[in-house]
């Protein structure tokens, strides 16, 4: 016995619900689950591993599949890859209250987790605990966004920590080798962007091992390759400047 399909429908298992309403309807779109978080926080880049199919819908669970004429009229198109782009990016994923409970709290885990990793206490230089970061932010009632990326997030939680506790992002440790000639008067632009100058030696050339911020990181590294033309260098010794020992527990 035959069972008559409508052309219209198209049956999915599996699949987490992206939502966006335009012009005055529902339209949605089929992705598997756990990839729309990694494709928001650019960790996921092909779109064939989130979408399952590159069809837009207005109603998923039934397998209604949107017309072309309210496509053109909500998005001025009906490029359905490009649609599926844009609800992809700035819909809201439907999903049980159970599944959004266990990805707030993994999201939450990982943010802790990366502010552990960048920060230490800056007056021993020790790193702090997943557990103790985790503990901080549930004292400042940080709110996770699951349309931000964890990484974006923790330098947010990072700055309101700041305002707590003793918290900073760890430093870097680089090796800047200058042309003499050049050396005093770049030093100087660099200066700023410097915490701390551990050594300098002046002989053929200048060379300064210091400790920055990591978010000057990109700054300085310009700034030598347009000064010097590309005959200054820049090493990096150390990503993190960490006492070595325990770790400290408050």
């Amino acid at each position: 016995m035959s069972i008559f399909t409508p052309t219209n429908q198209i049956r999915l298992t599996n699949v987490a619900v992206v939502r966006m309403k335009r012009a005055g309807k529902r339209f949605e779109i089929a992705c598997y689950k756990n990839k729309v978080v990694g494709w928001r926080s650019g960790v996921e880049k092909d779109l064939d591993e989130v979408l399952q199919t590159h069809s837009v819908f207005v109603n998923v669970s039934k397998g209604q599949v949107a017309k072309k004429e309210d496509l053109i009229s909500a998005f001025g198109t009906d490029d359905q890859t490009e649609i599926c782009k844009q609800i992809l990016t700035k819909g809201e994923v439907q999903v049980s209250d159970k599944e959004r409970h266990t990805q707030l709290e993994q999201m939450f885990r990982d943010i802790a987790t990366i502010v552990a990793d960048k920060c230490v206490n800056p007056e021993t230089k020790r790193p702090y605990t997943v557990i103790l970061i985790e503990r901080a932010m549930k004292d400042i009632h940080y709110s996770v966004k699951t349309n931000k990326s964890t990484k974006q997030q923790a330098l947010e939680v990072i700055k309101q920590l700041k305002e707590k506790m003793k918290i900073e992002r760890a430093h870097m440790r680089l090796r800047f080798i200058l042309p003499v000639n050049e050396g005093k008067r770049l030093k100087e632009k660099l200066k700023p962007l410097i915490k701390v100058i551990e050594s300098e030696d002046y002989s053929q050339q200048l060379e300064i091992v210091c400790l920055i911020d990591p978010g000057c990181f990109r700054e300085i590294d310009e700034l030598i390759k347009k000064e010097t033309k590309g005959k200054g260098s820049l090493e990096v010794l150390n990503l993190k400047d960490v006492e070595e020992g325990d770790e400290k527990f408050e």
